[in-house]
């Protein structure tokens, strides 16, 4: 491992024509003059880093939760391997750029300095192909809404790899000839990410240059905006059936959401690209490279649309704004669950009675032997009530139903043949002798 990496150190500057690209702006000893610069830039990152991965993977989480639901769209497909791709630039690449800010020469070794640009390429090649996917989808789901449900899930994998394998092969050279060398502008042993081309390949990296924002940016964002355009335009025109309506205002909220990701995408991304492109030519005509502080905030800029696709997908969808809901209520409920209900007349576990009914202040309920057959004898009476004679304003009358055992208490009461033993109210017959004799 030290013999290739001492063999990629030693590669000749005379024998490439781009030797001395650096891949990573923090490599450059001129960067910043200012301390404070060098480290507010890798915060700005760490913030953009951790903010827009935890967006990122709650789409996911919404959209993968959708899918175990219900069938998979090809453009539910797409948005998820959009988020993907920036979760994955923010996790695997945007730290390591950060962190090559901080430090004049490169310190993170060579495995990091041989993938990381060309992984960074890659995702974003793949993230304008999704783009570029998406519209035609979008378009197809506007003029026919109902083709989207038969495709099948085999379908949307093997378009999402064919876009990653695309992504892979446009980027190619940005894997094959970064590597690191010895810094040779006075710096002494500092090694420096670098893109060296040897002399069989610069023809056809000069063309690579010239074609690669072509194909990686111009040409799928661009076909991608006339395709939310035309899709858009199908969308104005109203439907003569009422129930298409609601499929129009979906197309509707669907094409203006991919369309808001679509040139937040291109906007944050220009930056990068012409200081791509200006800094290849100027190595090519002799002409002074972008300034330093203008390549910084452009891949900041790049960085940060990672950050703004799961915010703009937030604001403009309703689902996804359900989806973000409903994952937040399941969090709470697992980490705080209610409290248990208390046993009731109404709750499932407890044993079913009739409706209660009020019973007269200062007498004892029936026993249980009566209260079991107590729903049967309501139950009977209720069919076929008969007349009572007593008085409408006595307490047995106020819910229009006699029990037997107050019906019979009264009748004694009444006729005065209640037992001494067995009379409920024993001080009524006492007389005021008696109860001072008690006393």
């Amino acid at each position: 491992m030290d013999q290739s990496l001492q063999q990629s150190v030693n590669i000749s500057q005379t024998n490439s024509s781009m030797d001395r690209h650096s891949v990573f702006e923090g490599d450059s000893q001129d960067l910043f003059h200012s301390q404070e610069l060098k480290l507010l830039i890798p915060t700005i990152v760490g913030i953009i880093c951790v903010v827009g991965f935890t967006g990122n993977m709650m789409a996911v989480a919404v959209l993968v939760s959708n899918a175990l639901k219900s069938k998979l769209t090809l453009i539910n497909g797409l948005i998820l391997n959009l988020a993907l791709a920036d979760g994955l630039v923010l996790a695997f690449a945007a730290p390591f750029k950060g962190a090559s800010y901080t430090r004049a020469g490169w310190t993170l070794g060579w495995f990091v300095c041989k993938t990381c640009d060309g992984f960074l390429n890659s995702c974003m090649a793949a993230k304008s192909f999704t783009i570029a996917a998406m519209a035609k989808s979008c378009y197809r789901y506007v003029s026919n809404p109902g083709k989207q449900v038969n495709i099948r899930q085999k379908a949307v994998l093997t378009a999402l790899l064919f876009t990653w394998l695309s992504a892979c092969l446009v980027s190619l050279p940005h894997w094959m000839f970064t590597t690191l060398q010895r810094d040779g502008e006075g710096h002494g042993d500092e090694l420096a990410c670098v893109q060296a081309v040897p002399d069989f390949a610069r023809d056809a990296m000069a063309v690579y240059v010239k074609a690669y924002p072509l194909v990686a940016f111009c040409g799928p964002l661009t076909f991608a905006l006339l395709c939310f355009w035309r899709a858009y335009g199908r969308c104005q025109r109203r439907s003569s059936k009422t129930q298409n309506l609601r499929t129009q205002i979906r197309s509707r909220q669907l094409t203006v959401m991919l369309f808001s990701l679509t040139v937040a995408t291109a906007i944050l991304w220009l930056p990068q690209w012409v200081s791509w492109v200006w800094a290849r030519h100027a190595e090519e005509n002799g002409a002074p490279p972008p300034p330093p502080l203008f390549a910084v905030s452009a891949e900041l800029l790049m960085f940060s649309i990672s950050l703004v696709n799961p915010l703009l997908v937030l604001t403009l969808s309703e689902e996804f704004r359900d989806g973000y809901a409903g994952l937040w209520r399941r969090f709470t409920l697992r980490k705080t669950p209610p409290p248990k209900s208390k046993m009731g007349p109404h709750t499932p576990s407890a044993p079913r009675s009739p409706c209660p009914r009020p019973e007269p202040a200062g007498h004892p309920p029936p026993h249980a032997a009566d209260r079991a057959e107590q729903p049967k004898r309501d139950r009977d009476r209720d069919q076929d009530p008969k007349p009572r004679a007593e008085d409408p304003d006595s307490p047995t009358n106020k819910d229009g139903i006699v029990l037997p055992d107050l019906e019979q208490f009264w009748h004694e009461r009444e006729t005065g043949s209640t037992a001494p033993e067995n009379d409920p109210i024993p001080w009524e017959h006492q007389n005021q002798a008696e109860v001072t004799q008690e006393r």
